[in-house]
């Protein structure tokens, strides 16, 4: 892509940063009590999940586990079991992994420096760059979906992203940048939360956006979408589905499960073993006998 907005970037900084601080939402991980494990939990919560769906799982988790230390001393399992139904349950997994790595390596503390936060297991790119603007108040660039939109609406006109984040957008964001580590933390939120609550992907609220007189795509007259097909995430039938099934039963069980109870979940027997196999794989359950499972230890 080739950024085409002729907005210098002050004025795109300064439009964004007065924008978030009348609309910013009142999120418990943004506020100055939120400790870095906090702000870890948060955005291990919110990858593909709504803020709705995560507050009540983000403040019972902290509640039981307010320390990497205290999630690393329990088994994995419960943290399975305390993902509940956010979805995608390897994420607890890996939150897990990250907790005893930070225990192990960092006397329990998250780590400032982002190479060490990109070490742990579980952490990826996005999250170690969140994780240190965020709770750190560091200069990175922080890609998520949300941003990714603002940007190739507002900067490069057109109405969403390529499917995986490309070389020229990271140079588009790089270059925007603020060079001042504390603006570029707020700068990094506050295009997140624009994209979340106004440069929505479905239904964009352009009549209210701060950005609408220096948007590239509104200049162009917002053209359609013309890249490869957009993917939608379907959920009813799917393997997804019956791995959550699986799941619940052995969440609700606190101990061993006999294959006759999972076996109660779903009627294709041959879709429901593809599931039971691939959440063994994934290691979010664990065979301990013939017919016999449970959440891992």
């Amino acid at each position: 892509m080739v950024a085409i907005t002729s907005t210098p970037a002050p004025l795109l900084h300064s439009t964004v940063l007065d924008w978030y601080e009348a609309n910013a939402r009142d999120l418990p991980w943004r506020t100055p009590e939120a400790t870095p494990w906090a702000v870890m939990v948060s955005e291990f919560m919110l990858q593909q999940t709504p803020v709705k769906r995560v507050l009540p799982a983000y403040e019972a988790w902290l509640a039981k586990w307010p320390t990497p230390a205290a999630l690393a001393a329990d088994a994995p399992g419960e943290a399975v079991r305390m993902w509940g139904r956010l979805g995608y349950p390897r994420r607890a997994l890996r939150l897990h992994g990250a907790a005893v790595a930070i225990t192990e390596r960092h006397g329990g503390l998250v780590p400032e420096d982002h190479a060490a936060l990109l070490a742990l297991p579980g952490v990826g790119e996005y999250t170690a760059a969140a994780v240190a603007s965020f709770a750190y108040r560091q200069r990175h660039v922080v890609l998520d979906t949300n941003v990714r939109r603002v940007f190739a609406r507002a900067v490069t006109g057109v109405e969403y992203p390529a499917q995986a984040t490309t070389a020229a957008e990271r140079r588009t964001a790089t270059g925007l940048l603020p060079a001042d580590a504390e603006t570029a933390a707020t700068w990094a939120v506050g295009v997140m939360e624009l994209g979340a609550l106004v440069c929505t992907a479905r239904s964009p609220q352009c009549g209210g956006c701060p950005l609408r007189r220096h948007c590239a795509w509104q200049a162009a007259g917002c053209p359609p979408y013309e890249g490869p097909a957009r993917r939608g995430q379907t959920y009813e039938g799917t393997d997804r589905q019956v791995r959550g099934k699986l799941l619940a039963v052995l969440r609700d069980a606190h101990g061993e499960v006999p294959q006759a109870r999972l076996d109660a979940v779903w009627p294709d027997a041959v879709q429901r073993a593809r599931a039971l196999d691939g959440l063994v794989t994934d290691g979010l359950v664990e065979p301990v006998a013939p017919g016999v499972y449970r959440l891992p230890r």
